[in-house]
This record gives C-alpha cells, sequence and structure tokens, in this order.
C-alpha cells in the first residue's frame, strides 16, 4: 500500500481516487464495513481506493494530555487497512496551520485539484476546515458543482449497540476484552519494537521484551495473560502495561515475558494480544514481594493459555 506522509508529498500521479476520511482508530468492524465500500465504489470507478488520516489526531492537537487513549498508532493502521484492501494511505500532519484552512480551500485545492477525488464516503456528522465550518452538506453541494459524488457512512450494530473507538476504549478500560473484541474484529493487542530495559524481568528470573508506548496512553493497564505475535509465529506469555511503580518507574511501557522463549527480539516488532486480564498494577512493599507476584501472575497465565488449548 503506498503511504503519502503530508500533503505537500501529494505527486500529479497520485491525482484521482475514491477517498474517505477519518481517524480508523482502532479499525473496527464499523471501519472495516466502510473500507468494504471504498473499495466497492473505487472499482466502480476505476479509481485508487484511499484513506485519509491525521497525525497527531484532532483531538491530540485540541485537547493535549487531555486526549483520549489511542486504539491504534499509525504503523498499526497502516497494516490493518492494507489488509482490508486500500492502495493508499494518505496520511495528515494536522497542525495548527492545517486546522485553520478553510473548508472550501480544503475542498477546492485539497480534494479536487491534488487528490482529484472522484467519490467521497464519509460521516453525516463529519466536521472539517477552520471553526469546523465544513460539513456533509457543504461537500454534497460542493461536489455537484465540481464533479464529485458523496455518500455517507451509516453506523454499523452489534446487538443494539454502535461499534465506536470510543465504545471500544470504554469496553478495555472497564476491562471487557471480550466485549472489546466482538467490536474490532480481533483481540485487541498493541505492537511496537523491543527495547533494550533495565533487565530487571532477568533479574527476577522472568526476562521480558520491552515495548515503549511512547506518546501513547495506553487504553488498558494492568497484568494480562497475552498471545504474542513475532515473524509469523505465536506464542503466549504474560505482560505487564504500566509504570512499574514498586521499581520507581515514570515512563508507561509494555514488558512482557514470553513462555519458553528464548531469543533475541531487541529492535524487532512484535504484536501483543491482550487475552485475559489477571490484576491491576499496583506498588508492592518489596522486590521480592513482586518477584513472588510475578511468579503467580505467570502460572495463572499458563493456567488460562491451557484451558484456551484443552
Amino acid at each position: 500500500m503506498q503511504l503519502i506522509r503530508g500533503i505537500n508529498n501529494i505527486q500529479p500521479e497520485d491525482h484521482g481516487c475514491v477517498l474517505t476520511i477519518g481517524n480508523f482508530d482502532g479499525v473496527h468492524l464499523g471501519h472495516q464495513r466502510v473500507i468494504n465500500a471504498l473499495i466497492e465504489k473505487a472499482n466502480a470507478h476505476n479509481a485508487v481506493p484511499t484513506v485519509m488520516v491525521f497525525e497527531p489526531q484532532p483531538q491530540e492537537l485540541f485537547g493535549g494530555d487531555k486526549a483520549p487513549a489511542r486504539l491504534t498508532r499509525l504503523r498499526d493502521k497502516y497494516h490493518l487497512l492494507a489488509k482490508l484492501g486500500v492502495e493508499r494511505l494518505m496520511c495528515v500532519n494536522f497542525n495548527q496551520s492545517f486546522a485553520s484552512m478553510t473548508a472550501p480551500v480544503f475542498i477546492e485545492e485539497l480534494l479536487v485539484k491534488q487528490l482529484g477525488v472522484k467519490h467521497l464516503i464519509i460521516g453525516d456528522d463529519f466536521r472539517f476546515g477552520q471553526h469546523r465550518q465544513g460539513d456533509f452538506r457543504m461537500l454534497k453541494a460542493y461536489g455537484e458543482r465540481l464533479g464529485f459524488t458523496v455518500t455517507d457512512t451509516a453506523s454499523f450494530k452489534l446487538e443494539d449497540c454502535r461499534i465506536s473507538s470510543t465504545e471500544i476504549r470504554k469496553a478495555l478500560e472497564q476491562d471487557h476484552l471480550s466485549e472489546a473484541a466482538r467490536m474490532l474484529g480481533r483481540d485487541y493487542a498493541i505492537s511496537g519494537k523491543v527495547f533494550h530495559g533495565d533487565k530487571n524481568g532477568r533479574k527476577f528470573g522472568f526476562p521480558t521484551a520491552n515495548v515503549l508506548l511512547k506518546r501513547r496512553v495506553s487504553p488498558v493497564s494492568g497484568v494480562y495473560a497475552v498471545k504474542v505475535k513475532h515473524d509469523e509465529k505465536e506464542y503466549f506469555g504474560v505482560a505487564n502495561i504500566g509504570c512499574r511503580p514498586t521499581l520507581a518507574g515514570v515512563r508507561q511501557q509494555l514488558e512482557v515475558h514470553i513462555f519458553d522463549f528464548n531469543a533475541d527480539l531487541y529492535g524487532q516488532h512484535i504484536e501483543v494480544a491482550m487475552l485475559k486480564k489477571l490484576r491491576s498494577e499496583r506498588k508492592f512493599d518489596s522486590v521480592t514481594a513482586l518477584t513472588e507476584q510475578i511468579k503467580i501472575d505467570s502460572d495463572q497465565a499458563r493456567a488460562f493459555v491451557a484451558s484456551l488449548v484443552q
């Protein structure tokens, strides 16, 4: 899948597409329905199915630390959308300059002149442009004048509940992993590059692969039984997501102990799917008490995994 980072990198050969716009945080079942419609329309128009996303997400620019936790980073979105058949991902740098672009300029210059949009699929509550002045009705009106068509995305319902990133985030925060998985269409997972940590896990007898969450706040925290994907293979393990208060940790990270695994993962990407929450993160009175709890966590995770394969 082609990735275009920034509107300044749009080339003349990128002209002509069927487009949808949004955060696509989580690429959940509702998003997947939109992508299916996008590809059908693109085939009908003999155009490239294209998704436009924003980095950072608008709420992160305007809300700062109060912005909701992300479900997926850009790298995750890229791979998930590519699997669904999207051929081009347009990543817009969402900064104050872009946010101040007027709605007419957004339509005429970006959508029509640069991208050559033939058809646009968008939510009827989508707002864009300076002061959020652009809306679905404006897009329809401009489309009639400038030669592109517009349709709205229908709400995707699961058991009479609208699927949304907000609902998935809420389910994860309330430890309803199975509910989140049903809305996502897969287990919730965190992926990232393994880095060299403090080697504390190795001292405790439980070596871990450590993944920094960087600026992203995780919608999950605590200790989990997990499934780890690496190099097309799957393993099980136990993971902690948090700040490691017993060890005076300050930055949030994912630490995963993979059962019966001793290969070097430093610098490599892994995906860690949350299968069952075992407990919340807490501070222990001593390293000894923490070590004892880690063994209990590991035994519980192994027992849970064993129940899955029986």
